[in-house]
């Protein structure tokens, strides 16, 4: 080797030793920096005449496994994910009560059973009479109460939302800024390396919001799909938009309709223009705007419906008075009569036949309806899964009404008269015994506390009567927790807990009895919509055995939301572990780096300075 190759190595091995120990010096300058990555030094060895005579500083490298990297991301979005629903399953714990306390809601409706119970041994007890009125107060409060508190979870879900998103905006337009000026540098330097620590910290927080997919490009940029395939970042970005819609209201829900959407709604603008509603199209599966999303639409709302079930189920037990028609006949046809006067909206006439040739069971099921608007009605509208429900609109008349229980009946061989007065007639088909009218009866909601029967109007909707009404705007059920009261009569005159007639005796117990039967034993069908059974199947049973379920539910949901949690957190940290590993800074590895550049240093100045001296010599000679 000659003296100027020796040269020229030791001065190329002293340029990349001052590179290393300046990114030694870095590493360990930011080794508690969030987000930085250990940096090292790319070399590579230049050969003259076949023989290595120096090293050259290619770039600077990023320590890290990209791997792991991508692993944590998708675990980062399910972590956060499964932190942000446990903690709103412990609000809604909360509103419910903690199981087992005096507090809940389930406690609250046994205290009140407990005082009717009194009551029906002793009716003609003021005390116990007054003791029914405050344990009712105390319960519609705990109601009204419970609904409130969870329209403000829902509320609090909305500004989540809100706030997530415009988190997501910032990172995703920082992304893309960062992208630019990455794509504009040196491929390899340490000011480039920086840029990408910076755009992945922007990575990881826009990964905590929602779940992403991100490809890494050629040129050093990269881009950011959401796993259903829809791009939030190239060289620019995607904007999320939402319209948070303020208090929210146990009727507001959301719809792809805009014109019935009345929560606010999620979609992303592209660069291009387009736009694509994230919540229709499933876009959005994990992370903190999943969460929200989920709670706000979906286990919030089922939790309205559940207390809602409550409030009408006792409403409706003590208030709707069924009455079975009386046989009739027609020549060879039989059926029943039954009179459809005093009707309110919401109340229904049944009609069950059978098929003679396949002996299978039906049900019809007409419910007034007074807005016409909200017709015709969903096989929904009732809780049974077996009937066929038609909405019937009585403002035309007695006329009117039957022309559309003759078009409900079409089909059916079943045959729809009004003999006399507001008498409805359900035959079966006579001599062609194809079908036979089992039964025909109605369900109508007692409106005064003197109507001559055990039934009342305990429970009102504000001031209203609750008839289980279906408008425009849905059924009268939805929010009814929320203005569930006491009948203004029933405060103001205590004694209508046992009188149900002009002359009832004090201690007659028969509607005291009534009372307690209905809300303790009588069984009620719930709809599939409070997730207690299902579509097919839907939970029969007292309002007592529903609040039981609606509280194990519940807790078990809790449970589940935060073992879901744990389990993400044990996953998630041992992958930050492994990653941290690879590519955080380590001082004492640096301290050891350090020491081998030092020395390495040192022997390319001793080879320099022997140079010199060689120089020197041959100058001199």
């Amino acid at each position: 080797m000659s003296l100027t190759q020796a040269l020229s190595a030791a001065i190329s091995g002293l340029k990349a030793n001052q590179a290393g120990l300046a990114l030694v010096s870095a590493n360990v300058a930011n080794a508690n920096t969030p987000g930085y990555i250990r940096k090292t030094v790319s070399q590579v060895a230049t050969a003259g005449n076949d023989t290595g005579i120096s090293v050259n500083v290619t770039g600077i490298q990023r320590e890290l496994d990209t791997y792991v990297q991508r692993q944590l991301r998708v675990e980062n979005s399910g972590a956060t994910y499964a932190d942000t629903l446990a903690q709103a399953y412990k609000q809604l714990q909360d509103v419910y009560g903690t199981p087992g306390s005096g507090n809940t809601l389930e406690s609250v409706y046994n205290s009140f059973t407990t005082a009717l119970q009194t009551l029906s041994s002793s009716p003609d007890d003021p005390a116990a009479r007054s003791a029914v009125i405050s344990a009712a107060q105390l319960l519609t409060q705990q109601l009204n109460q419970s609904s409130h508190s969870i329209q403000a979870l829902r509320g609090d879900a909305e500004l989540g939302i809100s706030d997530a998103v415009t988190k997501a905006n910032q990172a995703m337009s920082q992304i893309a800024s960062l992208n630019l000026r990455i794509a504009a540098s040196p491929a390899a330097d340490g000011a480039t390396a920086t840029l990408m620590d910076q755009r992945d910290t922007y990575v990881d927080q826009l990964s905590q919001l929602m779940d992403i997919n991100v490809i890494k490009n050629t040129d050093g940029q990269i881009s950011i799909f959401t796993n259903s395939g829809i791009q939030l970042v190239g060289t620019q970005a995607s904007k999320i938009n939402f319209n948070p819609q303020g208090m929210m209201t146990a009727a507001a829900t959301w719809s792809a309709d805009p014109t019935k959407c009345t929560v606010g709604t999620l979609s992303l603008l592209s660069p291009n223009g387009s736009s694509v509603d994230l919540i229709e199209s499933h876009s959005v599966r994990s992370g903190k705007i999943a969460a929200y999303l989920q709670m706000r639409d979906q286990e919030l709302v089922q939790a309205q419906s559940q207390i809602d079930a409550v409030a009408a189920g006792m409403a409706s037990a003590l208030s709707d008075k069924t009455t079975a028609g009386t046989s009739a006949t027609s020549g060879l046809q039989n059926g029943f009569d039954v009179d459809i006067s005093g009707m309110s909206a919401g109340n229904k006439i049944t009609i069950n036949y059978t098929d003679s040739l396949t002996q299978t069971a039906h049900t019809i099921s007409l419910v007034r309806v007074d807005d016409t608007t909200a017709l015709p009605l969903s096989n929904d509208a009732t809780a049974s899964p077996n009937d066929k429900v038609v909405g019937v609109n009585f403002a035309g008349g007695i006329g009117s009404v039957m022309a559309q229980i003759t078009a409900a009946l079409g089909g059916t061989g079943l045959v729809a008269s009004n003999p006399s007065g507001n008498t409805l007639e359900v035959l079966d088909d006579g001599a062609g015994n194809i079908v036979d009218v089992t039964s025909v009866s109605t369900t109508k909601t007692a409106t005064s506390l003197l109507g001559g029967s055990a039934e009342l109007p305990f429970f009102t909707d504000g001031t209203q009567p609750y008839t289980g009404a279906t408008t425009a705007l849905g059924s009268q059920s939805i929010g009814f927790a929320g203005r569930i009261s006491i009948n203004a009569a029933l405060l103001a005159d205590p004694s209508k807990l046992v009188s149900y007639q002009t002359g009832t005796a004090a201690g007659d117990s028969t509607r005291p009895d009534f009372i307690f039967q209905q809300l303790t034993a009588g069984s009620l069908q719930f709809s599939p919509d409070t997730g207690i059974g299902s579509a097919s199947t839907p939970f029969s049973g007292s309002i007592s055995k529903f609040l039981r379920q609606v509280i194990s539910q519940q807790g078990e949901a809790a449970d589940s939301a935060n073992n879901l949690k744990q389990g993400q957190d044990v996953v998630l940290s041992s992958l930050q572990q492994r990653f941290n590993d690879g590519s955080s800074v380590n001082v004492d590895q640096e301290m050891a780096t350090l020491l081998t550049l030092q020395n390495a240093y040192a022997a390319n100045a001793r080879v320099l300075s022997t140079v010199k001296d060689m120089f020197d010599t041959l100058m001199k000679m």
